[in-house]
């Protein structure tokens, strides 16, 4: 069983950054990990994943401000976050699936959700 525990979300001013963590307990190496960021009244979003391979693909708002990154030895998923934005803000959750997709992570493992707040 794989359980998954985010933290690092915060409060910050536009332009700061945020460094999310997630951690994982149970096997998640071979596993296809992401970010998905969820605003109040929309849906939750994909920010970015990566593979078991290391493949990473980004939401196009993501890219060239946020770093996903793993480290399967410490089992954890990181979200480097910079630039940030107001409409960064929302819910940011943690997933685990076998295989990278959409279709994939709704049926996959997730954590609770860290909140980040950004303000302008």
């Amino acid at each position: 069983e794989v359980q998954l525990v985010e933290s690092g979300g915060g409060s910050v001013q536009s332009g700061g950054s945020l460094r999310l963590s997630c951690a994982a307990s149970g096997y998640t190496s071979g596993y296809c990990m992401a970010w998905f960021r969820q605003a109040p009244g929309k849906e939750r979003e994909e920010v970015a994943h990566i593979d078991d391979d290391g493949t990473i693909v980004y939401e196009e708002s993501a890219k060239g401000r946020f770093a996903i990154s793993r480290d399967n030895a410490k089992g954890t998923l990181y979200l480097q976050m910079s630039s940030l934005k107001p409409e960064d803000s929302g819910t940011y959750y943690c997933a685990a699936s076998p295989v990278c997709g959409t279709v994939a992570f709704r049926s996959g493992y997730w954590g609770p959700g860290t909140q980040v707040t950004v303000s302008s």
